[in-house]
């Protein structure tokens, strides 16, 4: 570098020398990088010794066969370092992953065997005789954690028939194995939305074959099926099925093996939330899962969960899903005007809420979506909602249909859309209001909010 060669030129160098040093050392150096090029997270030091001190083939680790870290990064050449803060292994620069990700002849489908390095480790008996109710993963086991959360993401890219016979004895009595307890658990951490795993009496219930549709590879899922006879009904500890599982987390290849089993109830409902496939994949805008799920005879597109009193549509229009709604709206039988049992709120009210534009016109394209009903507990409308909010292009679109009452006055206050926006300083909304409606409608705006400032400073009375 010195005589200024590239970087490139110096990685080559380097690369050429390491595969130039003894077998072993040369087989270890290349494992090194692969591991933390190929890792799915970085790889504490540890956890990198025991993935390396794994033999193939094997059933229990032996000690002797961890490497010490200061030899693996001897055997690196200075291509490898240690972050100090983290204790965690990463390569010395970040221009070393792009050049060597453009050598697709370094490594051998790496992702194949990473997984069957994490699924060996799963299987040791040392791994198989702990206790499937502890909550952290012993110090002694170091590489458990990783194994656990990550065999599945490195199968799902790199499938191999000793891959699938390797994953198949570990899901075969998943619900009893202390990887099922910790995959749980790191979901809990990582949820926005959906069943909660307490945890108590460890991971009863969850399957195999759940543990295939919550990770997603269909390919062991059909390997699974024909392994023994499954209750593909059956629902875990949190009161989930297979389907629920692999619709919530947009399991598309999962999904589709299981709906075309003719013992595969479409639409059951979860224990915890009454929430069915759909509900879920609606929620978090799975588009392919919803439209199979809806190609069934026998799933209720308007069915609400016992928790909140939720369809799918009001579920996919909260989280501003268009595509999810567009393909519920086409649906003959969807009912886009149901409100919810909680708040007895409507799709529009929710979407005019959040702003979300695309969302409300949709819904007003709609002669059976009522732009006036409001809730039973505040009497707030769509219109009372976006005012406040000052989401001027729904509060435009709300007008131009026909029908929309403009004054509109709630319940707990007796407030209207202008008073509403008035107090909330939007003079655009409130522009559009008194276009709309006339000027006799500044008579609504309490004296006291008709000169409270606006955004800039400016009173009511510029109106």
């Amino acid at each position: 570098m010195k005589r200024g060669n590239g970087l490139s030129d110096a990685y080559t160098a380097t690369l050429r020398r390491l595969k130039a040093q003894t077998r072993n050392k040369s087989i270890l150096g290349l494992k090194v990088l692969m591991w933390v090029l190929y890792s799915e997270r970085p790889l504490r030091t540890e956890e990198l010794c025991h993935a390396l001190g794994v033999e193939m083939g094997s059933a229990d680790l032996d000690p002797e066969n961890v490497p010490a870290l200061r030899t693996l990064l001897a055997f690196c050449l200075g291509l490898v370092t240690v972050e100090a803060s983290s204790s965690t292994v990463r390569l010395v620069h970040f221009t070393l992953r792009e050049y060597l990700s453009t050598d697709l002849t370094l490594f051998h489908s790496p992702h194949s065997e990473i997984a069957e390095v994490c699924l060996t480790y799963l299987n040791f008996r040392q791994v198989c005789d702990l206790s499937p109710n502890l909550y952290s993963a012993p110090s002694t086991m170091p590489f458990l954690e990783y194994a656990s959360y990550y065999w599945g993401e490195h199968a799902r890219n790199g499938i191999t028939e000793k891959v699938k016979l390797l994953a198949l004895r570990l899901l075969d009595k998943f619900d009893e194995h202390i990887s099922a307890q910790l995959l749980l658990l790191r979901y809990n951490q990582d949820r926005i939305s959906g069943p909660y795993f307490h945890g108590l009496g460890g991971p009863r219930g969850f399957t195999g074959l759940h543990g295939v549709a919550f990770l997603g590879i269909a390919k062991i899922g059909a390997a699974i099926l024909e392994m023994k006879e499954w209750d593909v009904n059956a629902a875990d500890c949190m009161g989930s099925t297979a389907l629920t599982w692999a619709a919530g987390r947009g399991q598309e290849g999962v999904v589709k093996m299981l709906l075309e089993r003719e013992d595969v109830n479409p639409d059951p409902a979860d224990t915890q939330d009454g929430r069915t496939p759909l509900s879920w994949a609606a929620e978090r805008g799975h588009e392919g899962v919803v439209r199979m799920l809806l190609e069934q005879d026998d799933v209720n597109p308007n069915a609400a969960d016992t928790f909140h009193g939720q369809t799918p549509l009001l579920w996919a229009g909260g989280s501003g899903h268009e595509g999810v709604v567009k393909i519920l709206l086409e649906q003959e039988d969807v009912n886009p005007d149901q409100a919810d049992t909680e708040y007895g709120r409507t799709a529009l009210s929710w979407a005019a809420e959040s702003g979300h534009d695309g969302l409300v016109n949709m819904l007003l394209e709609r002669e059976d979506v009522n732009p006036n009903a409001a809730d039973p507990e505040y009497g707030r409308t769509a219109l009372s909602l976006a005012s406040e909010n000052g989401h001027e292009r729904v509060v435009q679109m709300l007008l131009e249909r026909e029908g929309v009452d403009l004054e509109p006055a709630d319940t707990e206050y007796g407030r209207t859309p202008l008073s509403w926006a008035a107090e909330r300083g939007h003079g655009g909304v409130v522009k559009m209001l008194l276009e709309r409606g006339g000027a006799n409608l500044i008579q609504q705006i309490p004296p006291a909010e008709r000169h409270s400032p606006g955004p800039l400073g400016v009173g009511m009375g510029r109106w």
